[in-house]
């Protein structure tokens, strides 16, 4: 079986030929490593590998995470929904927040900032394929939700994040990710932070380069399948 050096450097070349096969600028997309419920041994092995972004969807095990390392090098992304009772540890903890979708959670995340901290750099999440079972904005609200974050003094909006649609048909996720492409460029003839469009997993990772996103979320594949 491949060990973790060996999976993380096969995603990044993955992420590299399809930069190159979509005649996207060399290194444009960002890898970030999906590290939840994995241990830190296998975090270890991913930073002397070279891995600096890793991505956790559980507040506590995260910080316990961070808090461990206590290591400015690495960039942590929570990535998971976010309880009003959890915003100060997020708030605390986290380089970047991928996940807002409420105005009362990004005002938390603010004013729950420490003053000697750099800001919070947001994602406002799109439920691009219109499940109830999704969290996140519809398309037409996110101009109004990235207006009213602008004016938070300790958040900086970056951009878009969705979760691609579960299905084989190939047209269907493209069309969502191209349209989520689109609302990512108004977004960014409006606001002059935003650069990042955090969009495509490891079963749709081709699509989602293919149509402009500039960040990525693996977790099985570089960290194989996933602990309970």
């Amino acid at each position: 079986m491949p060990n973790i050096t060996e999976r993380l450097d096969s995603a990044i070349k993955s992420l590299r030929f399809y930069e190159k096969k979509s005649q996207r600028s060399p290194n444009s997309v960002q890898l970030i490593a999906v590290s939840k419920t994995k241990p830190i041994c296998d975090i270890e092995q991913a930073i002397k590998t070279g891995q600096s972004h890793f991505g956790e969807n559980y507040v506590q095990e995260g910080v316990d995470k961070v808090e461990h390392f206590k290591n400015p090098s690495l960039t942590w992304h929570f990535i998971g929904p976010i309880q009003s009772n959890k915003t100060k540890l997020v708030a605390e903890n986290f380089d970047w927040v991928h996940t807002i979708d409420r105005l009362k959670i990004a005002k938390r995340l603010s004013q729950q900032r420490g003053n000697y901290q750099a800001p919070i750099q947001v994602l406002i999440q799109v439920n691009i394929s219109g499940e109830e079972n999704k969290s996140g904005l519809a398309l037409e609200d996110v101009l109004e939700l990235a207006a009213q974050i602008q004016s938070l003094e300790h958040l900086t909006l970056r951009g878009l994040m969705t979760i691609g649609v579960k299905t084989s048909d190939e047209e269907v996720i493209s069309t969502q990710f191209s349209q989520m492409n689109q609302l990512f460029e108004q977004l960014k003839s409006e606001f002059d932070t935003v650069d990042t469009l955090s969009m495509g997993m490891s079963g749709d990772l081709a699509l989602a380069i293919e149509n402009g996103s500039t960040m990525v979320r693996i977790g099985s594949a570089i960290f194989g399948s996933r602990n309970t």
